[in-house]
């Protein structure tokens, strides 16, 4: 699969993301030199997480029968230490629907085995950069 980005030009630094049929816009703050225009790379990063673990939550309740009504997904940021290799996430998955304790951490165990979770903890990414000038 392939993502394409493009220069939005109504903004300085802002990216028009498209994934499939989807497009979103990317920026950075004011003060790291965008408008604000959209979430940035980091933000993007972070929600992918929280996003997966939601989806892999309610995928599996639904599959198992799990009463699952509503959830709810906070996540927060710790990068004080990034530039010394730590980033730091914490997730919060807020259910609503008739659990029991047992479902409660059968889903806690589920969300934490989510496929972005491993990839983002346990896999070893390779990225590779190449520049192409534009016609």
């Amino acid at each position: 699969m392939t993502i394409e980005l493009r220069l939005d030009r109504s903004a300085s630094l802002a990216q028009t993301v498209q994934i499939r049929s989807h497009a979103l816009l990317a920026d950075v703050s004011e003060a790291e030199g965008g408008e604000d225009a959209g979430p940035s790379p980091h933000d993007l990063y972070d929600a992918a997480l929280g996003a997966c673990k939601a989806l892999t939550v309610m995928w599996y309740a639904r599959k198992k029968g799990i009463p699952v009504d509503d959830i709810q997904t906070l996540v927060e940021r710790d990068d004080t230490d990034e530039r010394k290799g730590i980033y730091r996430l914490s997730a919060t998955l807020k259910l609503r629907g008739d659990l029991t304790d047992a479902q409660l951490k059968e889903l806690e165990a589920v969300a934490q085995k989510c496929p972005l979770h491993k990839l983002m903890s346990a896999v070893t990414t390779e990225i590779t950069t190449q520049l192409e000038r534009l016609p």
